[in-house]
């Protein structure tokens, strides 16, 4: 079936990219975009709540936001390459919530820019959206 076949191949992207996902910081060279050490950086401030942000707390926070993007990718990966099963019991909020993730990151896109690769990616994810979406509503 071609749905299913392209579930995996959906899935095995995915958990690829989830994987990789766990390194970005690193990849991406946030030590340098990021510097440990120079000028404060203005506190965080929300309603009563400062904090006095430092400049490892930045880098911290990409550590922790990438890893938590992986958690999500490397499990949408996984239930993607066993679609089958959950799909045949009940699994279609999920396949829902599979799809507004994807739109959200297709979205998201944006904020790196808006070169042709940007938008080449952002249209690759909002397939991954439309996949789960008639998934969902199937």
């Amino acid at each position: 079936m071609l749905i299913q076949f392209l579930l995996v191949l959906a899935g095995l992207f995915t958990l690829a990219l989830g994987a990789v996902h766990f390194f970005f910081p690193r990849l991406l060279d946030f030590a340098q975009a990021i510097p440990k050490t120079g000028a404060d950086i203005k506190p965080f401030r929300l309603g009563p709540i400062r904090y006095r942000t430092q400049r490892s707390d930045v880098h911290g926070i990409a550590w922790v936001m990438n890893h938590a993007a992986s958690y999500v990718l490397v499990s949408i990966g996984l239930v993607d390459i066993f679609g089958g099963a959950w799909l045949q019991t009940g699994g279609r909020p999920l396949a829902l919530w599979i799809a507004g993730w994807w739109f959200l990151r297709a979205g998201s896109q944006l904020y790196l820019g808006r070169r042709r690769g940007d938008w080449l990616i952002l249209a690759g994810f909002a397939l991954l959206g439309v996949l789960h979406l008639l998934l969902g509503l199937a």
